[in-house]
């Protein structure tokens, strides 16, 4: 792409500008700031559509006791069970395990608050999930 063809449309940059790599007048490759390209902006909506609907379906399986709340957090911070076990030290099996709300309800405050203090929450905080009508708060944060 040459320097002056870099995209500048305004996005999810939000007026932070990144650095892209261009071609200039004498064919060398420079850096070009941009503060962002449509197409990008399009596909980070959808991503976050996709989230945000992921978030809902777990809020509906917790309030129906079908998910501990840890799913939701597990949802919101953008892990799976795999990343969310190598993050607290235990086997994905147990993380798995406790996404059932009854042996979420067991656990020791010392598991709780390995899973707290990897979402930077307390345990209270842990174990509390918002209303669906709430899920746009994270839409916006995107």
């Amino acid at each position: 792409m040459k320097k002056q063809d870099v995209p500048q449309d305004n996005g999810i940059n939000e007026g932070v500008k990144e650095i892209t790599y261009a071609v200039d007048e004498n064919g060398r490759y420079t850096l070009v700031q941009s503060v962002g390209w449509e197409p990008k902006t399009i596909v980070n909506d959808q991503a976050w559509e996709a989230i945000t609907h992921d978030i809902i379906e777990q809020i509906k399986l917790i309030r129906a006791g079908k998910r501990s709340p840890l799913a939701f957090h597990m949802v919101k911070n953008l892990m799976d069970a795999g990343l969310l076990a190598s993050y607290v030290n235990l086997p994905r099996w147990r993380v798995n395990r406790h996404l059932n709300p009854k042996i979420y309800n067991k656990l020791k405050p010392e598991i709780l608050a390995r899973y707290a203090d990897v979402f930077g929450i307390s345990i209270n905080q842990l174990n509390e999930v918002p209303d669906i009508s709430e899920t746009d708060f994270y839409k916006e944060q995107s």
